[in-house]
């Protein structure tokens, strides 16, 4: 007989919470809101909001499933099991930081405030825990499987991304390296390179698309598909800046040789202090990765 679902309710702390943590005591947060023409009342009550939301999901967990709870900050040291069922309170970014430790494991998403947060992939009111959960253990629940990327450096470290992958100099200044794709290649100078998938194509990557007028078409978020975009290349005697963007299918490799001596990083969904270092030499292949994340729709 297999185990018990085991619900596995992800959030990081609220914005209260973080005052109390950072400034002691109640009215010192409160003071330090009044000089920014904030109030202490708005906070205290989205914490409260929040903290209902979340009581009202933990009543919703059957009873006889076991249960963990985890904060965004120790997702890096928390053993997810295959029989969790990931349920997400909070914002969009929850979910991203959330999808590179998973492996194959259900995600509900859950917006407590719709009114603060689009809700992309936090798309289900916290009041529908209940059915949702009761929908993936019958084995009924619609989901989506979202592509990811992947980086794997030639030293055999690898980095999941469900958004896009940054690789370039660790404080975004001018980063130096040799640009492969299939039989082309390029040395070039820039701030950087992003890849993205469908999920990320709404950000990051549609800021550089619209900005260049690129008439590259995005990936959708199923689609098994990623684009990348050099972030200001610079020709020079020594660089070039035609290979600027471009799509990867699955198979396809984009790889990065460092130039850089020190300050080369390759990061995933914005998280700057999860990186691997790109040092002088070394290769960095990105790649449609071969797990997804499946989200419940």
């Amino acid at each position: 007989m297999g185990l018990l679902p085991r619900c596995v309710l992800v959030e990081r702390p609220t914005e209260y919470a973080e005052l109390l943590a950072r400034h002691g005591t109640r009215e010192q947060a409160r003071f330090f809101l009044h000089e920014r023409a904030r109030t202490l009342g708005e906070v205290e009550a989205r914490h409260t909001a929040l903290q209902d939301a979340r009581a009202g999901v933990l009543a919703a967990i059957p009873p006889d499933w076991r249960r963990a709870r985890v904060l965004r900050s120790e997702l890096d040291r928390f053993l997810f099991e295959p029989e969790d069922v990931v349920v997400v309170l909070g914002q969009d970014g929850l979910v991203a930081n959330l999808a590179k430790y998973l492996d194959g494991q259900p995600v509900l998403g859950l917006n407590p405030e719709p009114e603060r947060w689009p809700g992309v992939l936090v798309r289900h009111p916290p009041s529908a825990a209940g059915d949702l959960m009761a929908d993936v253990a019958a084995g009924r629940a619609k989901t989506q499987r979202r592509t990811m990327a992947a980086a794997r450096l030639d030293d055999g470290q690898e980095l999941l991304a469900l958004n896009e992958i940054f690789v370039g100099h660790a404080s975004h200044q001018s980063a130096r390296y040799t640009l492969e794709l299939g039989e082309r290649s390029e040395r070039q100078s820039s701030s950087g390179l992003i890849v993205t998938t469908g999920t990320g194509a709404t950000g990051w990557a549609a800021s550089v698309h619209r900005e260049r007028h690129s008439a590259l078409t995005l990936p959708a978020p199923e689609e098994e598909r990623l684009a990348f975009f050099v972030r200001e290349p610079w020709p020079s005697a020594a660089t070039g800046a035609t290979l600027d963007e471009g799509v990867l299918s699955p198979g396809g490799l984009l790889v990065v040789q460092s130039e850089m001596n020190e300050g080369g990083v390759v990061f995933g969904d914005g998280i700057e202090a999860d990186h691997l270092d790109l040092d002088w030499g070394q290769r960095v292949e990105v790649s449609v990765a071969a797990s997804k994340l499946r989200l419940v729709s």
